[in-house]
């Protein structure tokens, strides 16, 4: 039998040494790699109802001639709405208007017309969501119309009163009411000096400031 040279032993060693290890360093290596992996992937919980409800709020400022009124939107309650008039607020659409129908005892309305009672061009109008469980109380902003339901634009009103008898209470005309899409959360003071300002009747428009109450700008802020 020919002998194996030095050489020729030391690399059927090591041959037999990989063979061998090889597979179980490749084992070590998976399974460390697999652990780094672990680690580093973000573990994702669930959110909690808070989580969603907060998301579900939109924060939006309007400041006026007499401060500002901060608005929380619900696009939960009422999607329309909060889209259409973040749409409005975003194209900067309010901005130079002005609270063109003060009523104390009843609502602050604005969204329509410019300083100079000149009526601004508008979207197509949006679908009527009074009936999401939002009600016309003090402080809660809604979506302002004509007699039919379904025709709110770009106008809308702050409640001063609990306005009980514009909330939903049927599918019908008279009954469908008016869509409450947020609420008041700060500058209640400024919206309780604006439905005291005096108003008369101006270009056959009545409850008309007799000073402008303007709308300098209206911005989101979350």
């Amino acid at each position: 039998m020919p002998l194996l040279s030095q050489k020729t032993v030391t690399h059927k060693r090591s041959n037999l040494f990989t063979d061998a290890f090889l597979p179980s360093i490749f084992c070590i290596i998976l399974f460390l790699s697999s652990i780094q992996s672990s680690a580093m992937e973000p573990v994702s919980k669930p959110l909690s109802s808070d989580s969603d409800e907060q998301s579900a709020v939109t924060t939006v400022v309007l400041e006026t001639s007499l401060g500002n009124i901060q608005l929380d939107l619900f696009a939960d309650k009422a999607p329309a709405s909060v889209a259409n008039f973040l749409q409005y607020v975003n194209d900067g659409y309010y901005d130079g208007t002005q609270f063109h129908r003060v009523i104390d005892g009843f609502m602050i309305q604005g969204g329509g017309f410019t300083a100079d009672l000149v009526k601004k061009d508008t979207r197509g109008a949006i679908q009527n969501e009074a009936d999401n469980g939002l009600l016309n109380m003090t402080g809660s902003i809604a979506m302002a119309r004509t007699n039919a339901p379904h025709s709110a634009t770009s106008q809308f009103f702050i409640n001063v009163a609990d306005n009980n008898f514009l909330n939903h209470s049927g599918k019908t005309p008279r009954q469908w009411g008016y869509a409450v899409f947020g609420n008041v959360t700060q500058g209640m003071d400024v919206v309780t000096a604006i439905k005291a300002v005096p108003t008369n009747t101006q270009a056959g428009f009545a409850n008309v400031p007799v000073e402008p109450v303007l709308i300098i700008q209206a911005y989101v802020t979350q």
